[in-house]
């Protein structure tokens, strides 16, 4: 069999074992990794990704996360009447920690110009971009825009009363990169700064819970963000290994079942895909 065949069978066995492996280890949260250089594809080829992402929320986040699960194993019939924990509650919702599978295709339209479509695990984004190139650096300037997805939150990260299978939203981002790559693309790398907006929302779905359970409670939180990220990859021809690592500051406000606070903190996001192109 001939040597690109092979490559490109052990690309997709590859591929779909990490695949199968993510999502099976999947929650709702995660963060929305890049996961791509500087430099935007030649005209036609694609890229895919199958890897995985995580979102570790730090300081005052993570303070109000903790304090609303206390609160919720102190008062279990009533954990949403407290503000200490509707700011728990917009930390799970619109930080989003945990760990979540990230799947990903990329084409190059033309004019250095580049098209890509994400699956984070808790949400769709999709971007289009513009790289500006010389011998061995690029930088590109991003426009993209997200769809939080209905999902879940394991039992180890799950908030009783914040149920992120009925959340729904919408949001957008502006990435802007410097990269390196060297001859015939063996190593690359990048960094850059990053900041968006995001506004998500859980409704009601029933105001007669079921016994022994909170039931949804109504949220809404409009969050904005900045950050910065770096990242690497390393390969050969067409199969290569990306890591990359994020971290970004959080403002947000919200309510929840009737509490209106505002919160705010640091997330940590590492991130890695196996690439294939063609």
């Amino acid at each position: 069999m001939p040597d690109q065949g092979i490559e490109a069978i052990g690309g997709r066995a590859l591929g779909l074992a990490l695949v199968i492996a993510c999502v099976s280890l999947a929650s709702c949260g995660g963060g929305t990794p890049l996961l791509h250089p500087a430099r935007t594809l030649p005209t036609g080829d694609v890229r895919t990704a199958a890897g995985f992402s995580g979102e570790l929320a730090l300081g005052s986040a993570a303070e109000d996360l903790a304090r609303a699960r206390e609160l919720a194993a102190q008062d279990p019939d009533a954990p949403g009447t407290n503000p200490e924990y509707a700011k728990g509650a917009l930390v799970m919702a619109s930080l989003a920690p945990g760990i979540a599978p990230f799947l990903a295709a990329r084409v190059g339209v033309g004019s250095r110009f580049e098209g890509g479509l994400a699956y984070t695990g808790r949400a769709v984004r999709a971007d289009m971009r513009r790289s500006f190139d010389d011998d061995r650096t690029s930088w590109s300037l991003g426009l993209g825009l997200t769809a939080p997805l209905y999902g879940r939150a394991s039992g180890t990260t799950a908030l009783r009363g914040v149920e992120l299978g009925f959340l729904r939203g919408y949001g957008a981002d502006v990435p802007v990169l410097w990269g390196w790559r060297s001859p015939a693309g063996v190593y690359q790398a990048w960094i850059g700064a990053r900041g968006g907006f995001e506004r998500v929302w859980i409704e009601r779905v029933s105001t007669e819970p079921k016994p022994g359970s909170a039931g949804p409670g109504a949220l809404d939180a409009t969050r904005a963000w900045a950050g910065g990220l770096a990242g690497v990859a390393t390969g050969f021809r067409r199969l290569h290994v990306a890591l990359e690592l994020s971290v970004a500051h959080h403002w947000a406000s919200g309510s929840y079942d009737g509490s209106r606070v505002s919160i705010r903190g640091v997330t940590l996001a590492p991130a890695s895909a196996l690439w294939w192109t063609f």
